[in-house]
């Protein structure tokens, strides 16, 4: 791995706060191993190793139910790794893959079959090298028949730049860490206001209220300056808001969090029964496993 790479804390506390039942956490990773599962030779960073049974090892030790991992940069588009481990879950995972321009539609249902529903474009330009327009509306195109969503990634600061694009597309879209505000800037100030503008323009827009580690500036075991922000989009937007750990923790610099504290900082975000049912397991089954919803 990387010098600089913190792996993830090794004996995470067991939170106070208890999930409801079936709670399901809706964004993490896995790496490798990789000597099993090599990483990308184009890839930015090189993590530890942090496989599937240290992951489902997690969530039953935090209380959870299920998983939607999420392919990884380090690996690419090769989705190897996500599916041994959506595989190795007997459904109680879902996953996003990371897909090129030329996935055939066999291979997307191959994907399908795995439990993958959906894909991610990845905005942040330090972590992966900006596909072409064009290359993204393909993949869209290819995936809309599948009833698969998008999820973005990026900084708050190319909302405008990338705006017309992911207003178009023509799936659900599901946004990675609020768009990673400012949160140094008031939750009432014109950066936030616009993605809350956003969220409130499209109906089709879903975020995930995840990662207070890497949006604080006070830091842990609170991350107090990131409470505003979540709260305001889990009262306004209660139908359409995920929670997820965001494990391993790629590119860590400042600290490697608890998971157990990050799991007690949901009843600050979402402070009553009625918001934590539909953050944890009322909204993640509906988008990820519909086929146990009750119609």
């Amino acid at each position: 791995m990387d010098p600089d790479w913190l792996p993830f804390h090794p004996a995470p506390s067991k939170p106070e706060f208890r999930p409801p039942s079936g709670a399901v956490d809706a964004h993490c990773h896995v790496f490798g191993p990789a000597h099993e599962f090599p990483f990308a030779r184009e890839r930015k960073y090189t993590p530890c190793d942090a496989g599937k049974t240290s992951l489902f090892g997690l969530r039953d030790h935090l209380g959870f139910s299920r998983n939607v991992i999420v392919q990884a940069t380090c690996h690419g588009t090769d989705n190897a790794a996500l599916v041994d481990a959506l595989l190795f879950s007997k459904g109680l995972a879902k996953g996003i893959a990371a897909v090129d321009q030329v996935i055939t539609h066999d291979e997307l249902r191959a994907l399908d079959a795995a439990g993958v529903r959906g894909v991610r474009f990845n905005f942040v330009k330090r972590l992966v090298d900006k596909l072409p327009r064009e290359a993204l509306q393909r993949v869209a195109e290819k995936i809309e028949p599948l009833d698969w969503h998008i999820v973005v990634y990026f900084e708050a600061e190319v909302l405008d730049e990338i705006y017309d694009l992911i207003t178009a597309l023509p799936t659900t879209v599901v946004v990675d860490h609020m768009g990673r505000p400012d949160v140094a800037q008031p939750v009432d100030g014109p950066e936030f206001k616009k993605f809350v503008r956003l969220m409130e323009d499209h109906p089709n827009f879903w975020v995930k209220v995840s990662c207070p580690e890497r949006l604080s500036a006070v830091g842990p075991p609170g991350y107090e300056d990131v409470v505003p922000f979540c709260r305001a989009l889990v009262e306004r937007f209660s139908d359409r808001v995920l929670w997820g750990t965001d494990w391993p923790h790629p590119n860590m610099k400042s600290h490697m969090p608890d998971d157990g504290a990050l799991v007690d900082f949901i009843p600050k975000i979402a402070p009553t029964l009625a918001q934590q049912r539909a953050l944890l397991v009322d909204n993640p089954m509906r988008l990820y496993w519909p086929e146990h919803v009750s119609r």
